[in-house]
């Protein structure tokens, strides 16, 4: 021991050289939940609780947005490339400094864009509730699997084309410098 080191100090020094080895070693011994290390027992399972959903392919998260005409991400290539959501412009709106006619506008669009993403949802919950079906009850067939994965992704594609298409409306109701603003507002400027 250095001279004028106390024992407590020097215990509380080893202490601090041993635990960064000691958590490294252990680094996959907790991983953050929903995270299994690569030696466990379902590390190659990540699908393990999904089975028992109501509709495999979907969460009970993603029905509810689903239902509730979120946009999940479907009208990011309107986002990010300057053409802002009505949801998004209401909720800037002061700070936008939306005029009443532009107001009233969007806020049309936002109510219209709920109701059609709304019932474009439920069509690709049903789609992927019968694709499940048929896979749960075996009556599964390659025609049939073409024919239901097509229903399914044309109602996803109908879906993010809603999305889309409220995003273009809205684009003609902002200023281009409202746009700006609502750029550097979402932190994308």
């Amino acid at each position: 021991m250095r001279p004028g080191l106390s024992v407590p100090l020097a215990a509380l020094a080893i202490a601090a050289l041993l635990v960064p080895a000691a958590a490294q070693q252990g680094h996959h011994a907790n991983p953050p939940p929903g995270h299994a290390p690569a030696h466990a027992p379902n590390a190659h399972a990540p699908y393990a609780g999904a089975q028992q959903r109501a509709i495999k392919a979907l969460s009970e998260q993603q029905v509810a947005d689903l239902r509730a005409s979120r946009g999940m991400g479907l009208a990011l290539a309107a986002e990010l490339n300057g053409y802002p959501g009505p949801l998004h412009v209401l909720e800037l709106a002061d700070r936008l400094q939306l005029n009443p006619d532009q107001r009233a506008r969007v806020q049309r669009l936002f109510d219209a864009m709920k109701v059609e993403a709304a019932a474009a949802g439920e069509r690709v919950i049903d789609a992927e509730r019968t694709l499940d079906s048929a896979f749960a009850d075996r009556s599964i067939t390659e025609a049939r699997l073409v024919e239901l994965t097509a229903a399914a992704g044309a109602a996803q594609a109908t879906l993010r084309a809603t999305h889309l298409k409220y995003h273009l409306a809205t684009v003609e109701v902002v200023t281009p410098d409202q746009r700006q603003r609502y750029a550097e507002l979402r932190g994308y400027r």
